[in-house]
């Protein structure tokens, strides 16, 4: 159902009027990456490749910088309009109304107020290795904690197991798609399948950081189940392709009865700031900008998969900006360290996943610099 408050022209004209009207080309995006640099103070150490928390370097775009810059002039006000524009925004795009839409701080902050209402009634289903800071906040004054899946060798998520493991005890079941830290995306008709079958007896979340890096996401998403009625929920946020994550600006995507239950562990509109919502609300149409990062991300994984064949490891099939790498009888803690001292900041180890090591696709250069300090950091933790 389309939202009637909100036309498609009149979305187009307001997002205009906060990113300061017609996209930017493709070489103004590319001069503001290579001229813009983090401050010391807000940004990595100067001179260090930061490739540990999957950011998007290249953001913010102009547009969205413009934006921002524009919205701290109304920096003595809380978010009110801006607000409802982003969310009409989200809705209009996906054929729903504005009250299938939660903001929150990140995708963080939807993340978590779920998981805290599903562990009220009982436990979050999820596979061995997933994104679970969330679920573990839900769960840590809970009498109900996070129900794991068995490890599977290819590290993929057994939709099948999961479908056996879902018992009376499961509020809520858990999958990230694509999958951090693995980096690897589910067959788009076999989980939506899945999730088709297990809404009928549980809440099924579906994480989708990072489907606007993925070949498809208008295939890979599960949003068309939530327009279908059924009990899905897609988590999204503006702080991958779109270059936010220190703007903190995230949704989720529901039924309104579910928004509604799940509203009364979040903040509402007053964990959101004027600046972060302009700046998601002019990168949210910003073809520009949202192609040229998945370009210079693919460049990067490419790069990145040379360079680990050329030293005899692998990765698992990446639709992320990021890749989990095989060290063999590598420790991923001491290869870690062993990065950083050449300046080079990367994930050590994930639970008991000792020689799997993920390394995000920051720019170019710091990708080379991981390249480059590769075969002396194996060398170090043989």
């Amino acid at each position: 159902m389309k939202n009637p408050g909100l036309s498609r022209r009149s979305f187009f004209a307001a997002s205009a009027a906060l990113s300061g009207g017609a996209l930017l080309s493709a070489k103004a995006v590319q001069a503001n990456a290579a001229s813009t640099a983090p401050s010391v103070l807000y940004g990595p150490p100067v001179g260090a490749a930061k490739l540990n928390a999957n950011e998007n370097p290249y953001g913010p775009s102009p547009a969205a910088l413009k934006a921002m810059m524009e919205a701290t002039q109304s920096g003595a006000y809380y978010v009110r309009e801006s607000a409802q524009m982003l969310r009409d925004a989200i809705a209009e795009r996906h054929g729903l109304s504005r009250d299938h839409v939660m903001l929150s701080s990140g995708s963080s902050g939807v993340l978590t107020y779920l998981a805290l209402a599903a562990t009220q009634q009982g436990s979050i289903l999820g596979p061995d290795l997933f994104w679970d800071t969330t679920a573990l906040m839900g769960a840590r004054n809970s009498e109900f904690g996070i129900k794991r899946l068995p490890k599977r060798p290819d590290l993929a998520i057994d939709l099948a197991a999961m479908e056996q493991a879902l018992d009376d005890d499961v509020s809520l079941v858990h999958i990230t798609n694509p999958n951090n830290p693995t980096g690897s995306a589910l067959e788009a008709s076999a989980l939506r399948a899945f999730c088709a079958k297990a809404s009928n007896k549980a809440m099924v979340l579906v994480d989708e950081a990072y489907n606007e890096l993925t070949d498809n996401p208008e295939q890979s998403t599960m949003i068309p189940l939530v327009k279908e009625g059924r009990d899905v929920a897609v988590a999204r946020t503006f702080s991958k392709i779109y270059g936010l994550a220190g703007m903190r600006v995230g949704y989720l995507i529901a039924k309104p009865e579910l928004l509604e239950e799940v509203g009364q562990y979040g903040l509402g509109d007053y964990g959101l700031n004027q600046a972060g919502v302009a700046g998601a609300l002019a990168s949210y149409t910003d073809e520009v900008f949202t192609q040229y990062s998945r370009k210079k991300i693919v460049e990067a994984r490419d790069m990145v998969s040379d360079a680990l064949k050329q030293n005899g490891l692998s990765a698992l099939p990446s639709q992320t900006n990021f890749m989990f790498v095989d060290l063999g009888e590598g420790d991923a803690e001491k290869f870690r360290a062993a990065m950083e001292k050449r300046n080079v900041y990367i994930r050590g180890i994930y639970r008991d996943y000792t020689n799997w090591s993920r390394v995000s696709m920051g720019k170019i250069a710091d990708v080379q610099m991981y390249i480059d300090a590769l075969p002396a950091a194996l060398e170090e933790i043989v």
